[in-house]
């Protein structure tokens, strides 16, 4: 079975899907390989579970078995989605003639709202990377970027400087095979140009280096290098919560639609695949609308 889950992520890979939910699905799917194995011990029989030999039982007894650990339902859910998507690619491709996924129903998850920034914090910790080194220079566009464009930390680490159109004021993103155009606006043009007059050509030793941001050795940056580096601007901003690259994506989204962006040109800026991920952000515009008028309509604040 371990096989054929080799040879499925390989496919993924293929298809372009990135390198997030690839590693997610071959998590997912190694799991309940392990889950699997370790029945047939229980069962005092010798041989690993066969991809063939896999029914719905099985797999149902999986899942009450990451309930039974308490698993987030989110976590589950993305567990039956791997799982669905890995029995049907085997389907598709005839190594099964039947499905044991086939009717795995997943928990239903409710969309949390997202921690996001207030404009005043965001505008703190944009202004935390200070200084003329190459680093602080560097930091402030990357983190200016971010705000900007509502990309994923890991976009931001893989940007191309070709992907920059610095006249237009646009960024072209790349997911995989996807593409999609990111407007961004004066400020963070400016430290875009100031990093690449400034900075950049002090960090990137090789010529032939086509990232846009690189660490301090010219290399290209991990998303945990990045992470870390947004934690201690936060501390330093005096930002009490949990904060982390996907906090200013969130931010980014949140502040749109809450003066007026229209819901899917945020679905298409931030790359989702569907209108239901961008539509929390009008839930948190209504709850924010409703703190307004708690907090200064007359009935409500002679209420007490």
């Amino acid at each position: 079975m371990r096989e054929k889950i080799s040879e499925y992520i390989a496919q993924l890979r293929l298809q372009g899907i990135s390198q997030n939910t690839v590693v997610s699905y071959q998590r997912d799917l190694y799991k309940m390989a392990d889950f699997l194995e370790e029945k047939k011990k229980e069962m005092n029989l010798l041989e690993s579970f066969d991809w063939d030999q896999i029914d719905g039982k099985q797999l149902q007894d999986y899942l009450r078995q990451m309930e039974h650990e308490k698993k987030r339902p989110s976590t589950i859910a993305r567990s039956v989605a791997s799982i669905k998507s890995f029995f049907r690619y085997l389907e598709q491709n005839g190594s099964l003639s039947q499905n044991p996924a086939a009717q795995l129903k997943a928990p239903k998850v409710e969309k949390e709202i997202p921690y996001i920034l207030t404009p005043q914090e965001v505008v703190r910790l944009l202004k935390q990377p200070q200084g003329n080194s190459p680093k602080a220079i560097r930091d402030r566009a990357m983190l200016e970027m971010l705000y900007a464009t509502g990309i994923r930390v890991s976009e931001l680490v893989k940007i191309q400087a070709e992907d920059i159109n610095l006249t237009m004021e646009y960024l072209l993103c790349r997911q995989g095979m996807k593409e999609r155009v990111i407007p961004f606006g004066r400020m963070a043009k400016n430290a875009l140009i100031e990093y690449l007059d400034k900075a950049r050509p002090l960090l990137v030793k090789d010529s032939l280096c086509t990232n846009l941001f690189t660490n301090l050795a010219g290399q290209e940056m991990s998303r945990q290098g990045f992470w870390k580096l947004v934690k201690q601007y936060a501390k330093a901003a005096g930002i009490e919560g949990e904060i982390t690259p996907h906090t200013l994506r969130h931010s980014f989204a949140a502040h749109l639609v809450d003066n007026g962006a229209d819901l899917y040109a945020v679905q298409e800026m931030m790359g989702y695949a569907d209108l239901s991920a961008a539509q929390v952000y009008a839930k948190m515009h209504h709850v924010s609308v409703r703190e307004v008028y708690t907090k200064a309509h007359p009935r409500e604040k002679n209420s007490d």
